[in-house]
């Protein structure tokens, strides 16, 4: 696979802040990705996050079925994201999308692994496997998409690891297509929007590599891990209602339970974990104030509705000294 060049963003290349921008942009680089391409075949890692999502539509626009995207579900998404790209891409873009459910795989190999590190280990790794076998499938595939952004590059300097497709084995010999290398991620959300991607999409909050592999602290199980993701939910639902947002907000299931009361008796549940910042780099952060009638309406939706749950926490904790993640 073809490296890596070290650029400078284009100082033709203006600030893309409206839809008329964003147009031209589009424009410009459908005419590129047909004079790159031709008649060949790309194929693309399509998460459902901002970066792929945008550069799958663009690609979609430019060349239609010559791309082929590839879903991989690992288990370690939010609630309703994959199929909000099967609905998305294959049924409203007409994608030629190929889902693979590799849950158990990932959950499995993921038994009993309660370091940080070595959960990121095997989550990246195996992703790279499992993309691997799906492009062993296919026949030639001359592009490799990927939805690299101005500050990789930045910050990198050259070494992409966000989409865990920069560490496919060389035998493919793919070239790679990146054309929203030079934007900023404000950028990217605006071609989104102008690609007439949904808002939730285009909005979408940062999330890690790992999903929720790093949000369920701790060795994985899988009803924690469904608890989690049904309790990541209703945050994201009741913090939604709000007319001015954090940054981010989501929750964490730490991997310990407590004492609780049901039907008269005790038993042992766990507490969830609501976290919400404001940040305009991810380098510090800081702690919005949410009303006390917001923290409760999410702590009874989850207390009645999630198996498991018996306490809601919220972590007021800044960065410094804490980080955004707790893992």
């Amino acid at each position: 696979m073809s490296g890596y060049i070290y650029e400078t963003r284009p100082e033709s290349l203006l600030r893309i802040t409206n839809e008329e921008r964003a147009k031209a942009f589009i424009d410009d680089q459908v005419k590129a990705l047909k004079e790159q391409i031709g008649d060949k075949k790309v194929l693309l890692a399509l998460s459902g996050g901002v970066d792929s999502s945008v550069v799958a539509a663009l690609l979609i626009k430019a060349i239609g079925k010559q791309l082929t995207c590839v879903h991989v579900n690992h288990g370690l998404l939010r609630k309703g994201e994959s199929e909000q790209v099967i609905k998305v891409f294959r049924e409203e873009l007409g994608a030629n999308l190929i889902y693979v459910d590799a849950v158990d795989r990932f959950l499995d190999a993921l038994a009993g692994v309660s370091d940080p590190e070595q959960k990121r280990k095997i989550i990246g790794s195996l992703f790279i496997d499992v993309f691997a076998e799906e492009a062993e499938k296919l026949e030639d595939i001359k592009f490799l998409g990927q939805g690299t952004i101005y500050p990789d590059i930045l910050e990198s300097q050259g070494v992409k690891a966000h989409h865990n497709v920069g560490g496919l084995p060389e035998k493919f010999g793919f070239e790679l297509v990146e054309p929203v290398k030079f934007l900023y991620k404000d950028e990217v959300r605006v071609v989104g929007k102008a690609l007439g991607l949904p808002d939730n999409m285009v909005y979408r909050q940062p999330f890690p590599g790992p999903g929720l592999g790093v949000r369920c602290v701790g060795a994985i199980t899988r009803d924690r891990l469904e608890s989690l993701r049904e309790a990541d939910a209703i945050v994201r639902e009741e913090i939604d209602k709000l007319q001015f947002k954090p940054w981010q907000y989501f929750c964490i299931i730490p991997d310990m339970q407590s004492t609780g009361i049901k039907d008269g008796k005790r038993y042992m549940g766990w507490a969830v974990v609501i976290r919400a910042i404001n940040t305009t780099d991810a380098v510090t952060a800081t702690v919005p104030a949410l009303s006390f009638q917001t923290l409760c309406n999410i702590r009874d939706r989850i207390i009645k509705t999630v198996p498991g749950v018996n306490r809601v926490l919220w972590d007021i904790s800044e960065k410094p000294v804490a980080t955004i993640e707790w893992e």
